[in-house]
């Protein structure tokens, strides 16, 4: 998105702050990012910032490799799905399918996403890709194996507030002629768990609706057709109060209220809320873990050792590369990896 496009979004807040007053931060974050995804290939070097499959063929690789290893070991069922969430380029799909195939594994493959510009990169990448806006058009028949990569830490999330005068939303006002994070003038209590109600002043929590609507209807899935989800991205998985809400543009990190549309906003995603959702449903939480973790189980130090061994000339690069993603002071610890399954589906490797 060009600084003008940044701009008019900045000048419609204005006006609607100053005419109806502050706005919720989940408002300010859901039309920002729409604006920001809408018209941008945000991926990559050239772009806000790099996710892991664009760092090495070996992540989608290993998420291919699991996810036929568990339908090899569920029956090999014939019409099977791969459905992904927010696809990027198509990098991690393309990558994952190849390592499928060679298993026998050759599933229909859906791309929930909204990017026009996104569309036509996931098109060369993944020729035959199926598009859907959201999940109610993928079929509803035959086992789903679905993937979402840092697709719900660009979800919006509310925030409520301790102020002396009890609960509050965290809302997005003006100071001047700057966002700024204020407090509304509605009580919130009611909305926050009983046990979190005596909090000191200043406390934030941070929730996020649409994370967890899409976990309940990707287990509910599960449930009804067959199959596994992963769900990798930044986080945590324990329960933890205040704002996680961060801005990237151009691989730093910048003020998320500078620059509404112009700026990839996200925050944490709260794994321990997402999982006993997904079990509310009849669903299996295989576990929640760090990526480091998960791929080192999977074998991606055995598998930068063959590769490098084919190709010398990039044993340093493949090094690199195996190290931003497991490493715990890169992505190894941040990240985390959680795994659904049907209930009858076989225990999964990584957990």
């Amino acid at each position: 998105m060009n600084g003008a496009g940044g701009e008019a979004l900045a000048q419609i807040f204005r006006r609607l702050i100053a005419s109806h007053g502050p706005i919720s931060l989940s408002h300010y974050m859901g039309e920002s990012n729409a604006r920001y995804y809408a018209a941008k290939d945000p991926f990559g070097t050239a772009g806000d910032f790099i996710t892991a499959p664009e760092i090495s063929q070996m992540f989608g690789e290993l998420i291919g490799l699991w996810l036929a290893d568990m339908w090899i070991r569920a029956g090999r069922e014939d019409l099977v799905h791969y459905v992904e969430l927010g696809p990027g380029r198509g990098t991690l799909a393309r990558d994952a399918l190849g390592a499928m195939r060679r298993y026998g594994l050759e599933p229909q493959v859906h791309f929930v996403e909204t990017s026009t510009e996104l569309k036509d990169i996931q098109l060369a990448a993944v020729p035959g890709a199926i598009w859907h806006h959201d999940l109610s058009t993928v079929p509803l028949y035959g086992p789903v194996l679905l993937v979402a990569n840092e697709f719900l830490d660009a979800l919006p999330v509310r925030q409520l507030v301790k102020t002396p005068h009890g609960w509050r939303e965290r809302m997005v006002g003006l100071e001047e002629d700057r966002f700024v994070p204020v407090a509304g003038s509605q009580p919130m209590d009611a909305a926050v768990p009983e046990a979190r109600r005596d909090a000191p002043d200043g406390t934030i929590i941070e929730t996020c609706p649409g994370a967890a609507a899409v976990v309940y209807e990707v287990a509910g899935r599960l449930v009804e057709q067959g199959g596994a989800a992963l769900f990798i991205d930044y986080g945590h998985d324990q329960l933890r109060d205040g704002s996680t809400v961060q801005a990237v543009h151009q691989h730093r990190k910048v003020d998320p209220f500078a620059m509404p549309g112009t700026a990839d906003l996200t925050a944490h995603v709260d794994f321990a809320t997402l999982g006993p959702i997904a079990q509310s449903r009849g669903c299996r939480w295989l576990g929640t873990v760090p990526q480091g973790r998960f791929l080192r189980t999977l074998g991606i130090e055995a598998r930068t050792e063959a590769l490098a061994a084919r190709a010398p000339q990039h044993t340093a690069a493949l090094e690199a590369a195996r190290d931003r993603l497991i490493g715990e002071g890169q992505m190894g610890l941040l990240f985390k990896v959680m795994g659904l399954a049907a209930p009858g589906w076989p225990e999964a490797a990584g957990f």
